[in-house]
């Protein structure tokens, strides 16, 4: 069992009295975590894995460990002195009003509003020809339950607005439940339809309505394996097990991912189907024939392809193949398949999002992960670019083929969201809404630069900070990234930054390879045997703003969740010397089995298998977080975060990448601590309360351990 000593710096410093002769110290004494003599022979090797037993989420020894661990973490937490301050003021900024944008459906308007500090969004909705100002509550998720872990996961309506399904996630969990609602009476029609899982839903007609899930594993729902998808069918007001699988469920060809979606005008079933999480094959199936049979589209998933929309026959479809930035095209439904494509919006050197609003498709561009936005009619004939607000994310740009206006949004770092109305045929912009928040965005300022990392790549990076900040190396800081997953980092407030920001510290998020950012060859340069990559540009944004005295080593925390975390977990292990906190968030950490849990399968195509070959164990034994911990090393002050109902990345990663940790390092200064919130997953839903008392908790340890006695901007 190891220990350290924790610093803490009590009232006496507030009267004047000797900082070094008053300063007490406090032991803190982690938990005993059991070893034993697991061990994983791979190609030959031998690995052990002595915190195997931490894997078990349904053991009372695991949930011993949970409890004891936490009372550890909290009482460190409590010794902060400015830790209520940070909660206090937290509140007070988050306590805003805010808004999302407006949409019809039927005969009704509806719109997503939060009063300030609700632990979820309540659905408002208002009659078409009335006055916003008349809105009446559709759907309130603060009512599912009473601590506010039942959260709202996904709403919709049937063509004509008369019905509306909705998925509920209890406890942060990706198993839903779904419910559907007759909006006029507001009475749930028929049963609640249980064990779905990373579904839409997508209705045909007012009868019934498509959604995926897997079956119900055997043992723990929470970590056990579901690798077979499948594209069921429900019928109004009939059992749940009477659902027809409509897709999937073969044995001859497993699909991870399964999703379907029927066309606007009840035609066409489309359905996606996909191994892994990056590329899908495509089907369509027409509804308007008995007993039809699906036509591929696409045979292959070597590419990302998509059908957005169709006039009669013609398929928009949306895709990357031989377009790594994507392209729209279109095609007959009678001869969908890709040498009969023609291009509509070719290429560009920016990745391409398009949305269908109006009798008008809207181009959305990330260029350098900012936002620009172009509208084309059906034809592809350009109509005008759409002039944004500012330098950010602009998003929104959807509507029905009859309507003649659509909301978007826009914000960045220092911006807080408005919404605008934007009329479709004029491309003219009004203010729709803008939040009333006491932060003034004026004062502070939003940095794109572009660094160089390791082989010399260009890598854009954009730091955050209050005007008049003063390079002198001293300023507390976090770096953060994601670099993964074909996922963009773009431009969006967040309070709990603004907050650390206002204490005058510096947000630093760099868009690494392995993200979407630049399409699909920047993607590719962060997977797999090129993973190392995606660690050395983080490394290299690091030494940028040590260089350039934004902050040093001494001031510099490193942030990141999921395949964030691996990312935390990989470069505090490369580099434990380049930073002085590390706040890895529900973390892939162990490389060599992640794949057996939950979907964790599907992730394969950015990672590899420990299975593949003894070429990707060994480059995935080589930057694995916990198996990269080494003895005597110390490391930086950690706080690892996860939850009880993490079934995305299950909690054991962390729980083993903690226990090692505080096992082998070296040191009596840097703690070693695991938060783990209870009733909470991956992040989805996680309710308001809650995210304020961790991001208090993030910000607090992480200026505590960089030194400060007292808020930097006191």
């Amino acid at each position: 069992m190891k220990s350290t000593i924790l610093p803490i710096a009590l009232a006496l410093m507030l009267i004047g009295c000797d900082q070094e002769q008053k300063k007490e110290k406090m032991t803190l004494t982690y938990p005993e975590t059991r070893q034993d003599e697991t061990v994983d022979t791979y190609f030959g090797e031998e690995v052990a894995d002595p915190y195997r037993w931490l894997e078990d989420d349904m053991s009372e020894e695991t949930g011993e460990w949970v409890r004891a661990q936490n009372e550890v973490t909290f009482d460190y937490l409590d010794q902060i002195p400015y830790r209520k301050d940070l909660e206090e003021r937290l509140k007070e900024l988050w306590n805003y009003e805010k808004l999302g944008s407006p949409f019809v459906r039927g005969e009704y308007t509806y719109f997503y509003k939060n009063d300030g500090l609700q632990d979820h969004f309540v659905v408002y909705r208002f009659k078409n020809d009335a006055d916003p100002d008349t809105a009446e509550v559709f759907l309130d998720p603060n009512t599912f339950s009473k601590d506010g872990t039942t959260s709202l996961a996904t709403l919709s309506f049937t063509e004509e607005g008369g019905l509306a399904a909705y998925a509920i996630s209890e406890a942060g969990s990706d198993w839903r439940k779904v419910i559907v609602l007759d909006t006029e009476t507001l009475e749930q029609v028929g049963d609640t339809l249980v064990d779905v899982k990373f579904s839409g839903i997508s209705w045909k007609g007012n009868e019934g309505f498509y959604y995926s899930s897997y079956d119900k594993p055997e043992g723990s729902e929470l970590s056990e394996l579901t690798d077979q998808h499948k594209l069921y069918y429900h019928k109004l007001n009939t059992p749940q097990s009477q659902d027809k699988v409509v897709f999937g469920g073969t044995e001859e060809e497993k699909h991870r991912y399964v999703s379907g979606y029927v066309t606007r005008d009840d035609n066409y079933l489309v359905v996606s189907a996909s191994i892994s999480t990056s590329g899908n094959k495509l089907f369509i199936k027409d509804l308007t024939k008995p007993n039809s049979e699906f036509v591929t589209i696409m045979a292959t998933d070597e590419s990302d392809t998509g059908v957005m929309d169709n006039d009669g026959s013609k398929l928009f479809i949306v895709t990357n193949l031989n377009a790594p930035n994507r392209r729209v095209v279109t095609v007959d439904v009678s001869n969908p398949t890709p040498e009969n494509w023609v291009d509509l919006i070719p290429e560009t050197k920016n990745v391409l999002s398009p949305s269908i609003a109006g009798k008008y498709i809207f181009a959305t561009y990330m260029e350098d992960a900012t936002s620009t936005v172009k509208q084309y009619d059906r034809e592809g004939k350009l109509v005008r670019e759409i002039e944004l607000p500012g330098v950010g994310t602009a998003s929104g740009f959807s509507a029905k083929k009859e309507e003649t206006e659509l909301y978007y949004s826009f914000a960045n770092y220092i911006t807080p969201g408005s919404i605008y109305k934007l009329d479709l045929d004029s491309g003219e912009s009004e203010l729709y809404y803008e939040p009333k928040i006491d932060f003034d965005s004026s004062e502070y300022e939003s940095k794109q630069i572009f660094y160089t990392s390791k082989d010399g790549t260009k890598v854009p990076m954009i730091i955050n900070y209050k005007k008049g900040l003063n390079l002198d190396g001293t300023n507390p800081t976090i770096l953060y990234g994601y670099g993964g997953f074909n996922i963009p980092l773009t431009p969006g407030f967040n309070v709990a930054n603004a907050v650390w920001m206002e204490n005058g510290g510096v947000y630093a998020v760099a868009n690494l390879r392995g993200g979407g950012e630049y399409g699909k060859e920047w993607h590719i340069a962060g997977t797999k045997m090129q993973k190392q990559n995606v660690f050395d540009d983080f490394i290299a944004a690091a030494e940028y703003l040590i260089d350039n005295n934004y902050t040093s080593s001494d001031y510099l925390a490193i942030r990141g969740g999921s395949n964030g975390g691996l990312l935390v977990g990989a470069v505090m292990t490369q580099r434990p010397d380049l930073m002085k906190v590390a706040i890895p968030a529900v973390g892939v950490l162990d490389m060599l089995r992640y794949h057996t849990f939950t979907s964790g399968a599907g992730w394969a195509y950015d990672f590899g298998t420990a299975e593949d070959s003894k070429e990707m164990f060994e480059y995935l034994k080589g930057y694995s977080p916990l198996h990269n911990i080494k003895e005597g090393v110390e490391y930086p002050a950690t706080m690892v975060t996860t939850a009880d109902h993490d079934d995305r990345v299950v909690p054991a990663h962390s729980f083993k990448f903690a226990a090692e940790l505080q096992a082998k390092h070296k040191g009596e200064v840097n703690p070693v601590l695991i938060r783990i919130d209870v009733d909470a997953g991956h992040g989805a839903g996680k309710p308001v309360s809650m995210i304020i008392k961790e991001s208090a908790d993030v910000f607090a340890f992480t200026l505590y351990n960089m030194g400060f006695d007292e808020l930097p901007s006191k």
